[in-house]
């Protein structure tokens, strides 16, 4: 079962190092005060103009955005309607930072979604604290989002999670011309494992199989899920065919190092996974069911010529 003392830096992706702060000003005195009070306990991202705050929040969404209000061009009201209406990116909390005190312009932010109006010149202390307030909101926030994509028995990721952002994942991957791969394992023999030892030993088998995963993943951005019974999935972005080769080898490598005793298999005395490997090269053809489906070709494959393996291949690139 999910235990709810978990500390949240191990349920969340986001606490994994500093938090993310974007600081949008086009003055570059501004960002530079803001950087001060910042650079000592949060990462800090800087953007001059509206249009690189959103390609910022696309290819590396902060955990929190300080908004100018006036600039050119796209102005931070635009900025902040845009970012809301992005599943993407709707969550991040924005905290205006205007040198206008107009209740009806700090009424119209609100509106918009912003969570914050901070009046320059800014208060250091000020703006620490309110910063603080609203990225705790923020992470509590994620943590109850992310308790509903949890998995009940191992605390992995469940099979709604995995689909929503192997999706995610891919359309980032297409987007950047990056690479991505998956990776889908079974627990060989299980239902022979929970005949033999019964169901309480084969849930207790699936929550340790499920911890050895984990322990394997290098990056906040990897994910493990259970995607269905005793079978399990593993998304790493921006990870190369030998990058992954080598992690899934060591899932195969951890699981059987566990030495959980499995006497009606017919791999080993232990409990092993076969696994299959797909990989998206940064100029893939297809869409995301051709990268799942390969993983899962692969998966078969291990199965079929004696599991406790791993089998893998590569996605067709564009001519």
């Amino acid at each position: 079962m999910i235990d709810l003392q978990t500390p949240v830096a191990e349920l969340l992706d986001s606490t994994h190092g500093k938090p993310r702060l974007l600081v949008v000003d086009d003055q570059p005195i501004n960002i530079q005060v803001m950087y001060r009070c910042f650079a000592g306990d949060y990462q800090v991202f800087m953007a001059t103009s509206g249009e690189q705050a959103l390609a910022i929040c696309k290819s590396n969404p902060p955990d929190l955005i300080l908004l100018d209000v006036v600039m050119p061009g796209l102005d931070g009201f635009e900025v902040c309607k845009r970012l809301k209406a992005d599943d993407a990116t709707q969550h991040i909390p924005v905290i205006f930072v205007t040198a206008h005190t107009d209740p009806a312009q700090e009424t119209h932010g609100l509106t918009l979604g912003a969570v914050d109006f901070i009046a320059k010149p800014v208060n250091p202390d000020v703006v620490r604290a309110r910063v603080k307030t609203h990225l705790t909101l923020k992470f509590q926030s994620d943590l109850l989002r992310k308790l509903v994509f949890l998995d009940g028995l191992t605390g992995v990721f469940n099979r709604r999670y995995f689909d929503q952002q192997i999706s995610t994942e891919w359309s980032r991957a297409a987007r950047n011309q990056s690479t991505l791969s998956l990776i889908l394992l079974d627990v060989d023999y299980f239902k022979r494992f929970n005949d033999h030892y019964g169901h309480q030993a084969g849930d207790d088998a699936l929550r340790v199989v499920a911890n050895a995963l984990k322990t394997c993943l290098r990056r906040p951005a990897d994910l493990v899920a259970r995607y269905g019974g005793e079978e399990f999935g593993c998304i790493l972005p921006e990870t190369s065919y030998e990058d992954a080769l080598l992690i899934a080898h060591e899932l195969e490598r951890k699981v059987r190092e566990l030495a959980v005793p499995h006497a009606s298999s017919s791999v080993d005395s232990v409990i092993t996974i076969s696994v299959g490997l797909a990989t998206r090269p940064g100029n893939a053809d297809g869409d995301v069911n051709n990268l799942v489906g390969l993983a899962d070709s692969m998966l078969y494959k291990a199965k079929r010529t004696g599991r406790g393996r791993v089998c893998s291949g590569v996605l067709a690139t564009m001519a």
